[in-house]
């Protein structure tokens, strides 16, 4: 999957030459928590959080404000060359891009025009999808040999079950680094033929480990 599948397209910029009230302002009525700041040309050149703002505004606790606060440029607050991505790039380089910059929006750029962005919650509901969380089911987690064809063995006892198998995820093991965690959502509230199998043909499930169940 692409970025250009998820993200929003409907894009809420100002300029350098705006102000702290004008974002503020911005943010409030759109009901959002980043803005991308761009130049005459549309390009961007950097962007303003929710965070910045707060950081920027006296605390309504300290007595009398400085009111003038609110004029400030957000040239003088923004994060200047934010990192970026491009329609074309996947949702996981974009998940990585997150995860190791700590950064809450990457916004989309195309022939240097901002077309999209993309936010942290965004990726949050697009897993949620992808792994059928918010959908009725049952998971199960099966210890694995990392070795080739094995999901093969693992799918194939799902199939003779009638099964529908809504996602699989492959985690490394940290207690046993020649082996895999595969994470299964099934669509039926009662797996207990599918584990029971599972088990008979050798394979260790680690959830559901259930009372009288044998390993």
């Amino acid at each position: 999957m692409i970025l250009e599948e998820i993200m929003n397209t409907e894009v809420v910029t100002l300029g350098p030459g705006n102000t702290i009230r004008e974002a503020l302002e911005r943010m409030e009525d759109k009901k959002i928590r980043h803005l991308p700041i761009v130049d005459d040309k549309g390009e961007i050149v950097g962007i303003v959080s929710d965070r910045d703002l707060k950081e920027a505004i006296p605390s309504s606790l300290i007595g009398k404000q400085d009111l003038s606060v609110y004029d400030t440029l957000l040239s003088e607050i923004m994060t200047r060359d934010p990192l970026t991505g491009h329609p074309l790039d996947f949702v996981e380089e974009a998940a990585v891009i997150f995860y190791e910059h700590g950064i809450g929006c990457l916004p989309v750029v195309s022939a240097g025009k901002v077309v999209g962005i993309i936010t942290e919650t965004d990726l949050l509901y697009r897993y949620i999808e992808l792994t059928g969380a918010s959908k009725p089911g049952s998971q199960i987690e099966v210890r694995v040999p990392d070795v080739a064809g094995v999901l093969f063995g693992v799918s194939k006892v799902f199939y003779d079950h009638n099964a529908n198998v809504l996602s699989v995820l492959v985690y490394p093991d940290k207690e046993r680094l020649d082996h895999k965690i595969l994470v299964i959502r099934v669509k039926t509230m009662n797996p207990l033929a599918i584990i029971e199998e599972l088990r008979k043909e050798g394979y260790d499930v680690l959830w559901p480990n259930l009372p009288g169940m044998h390993q």
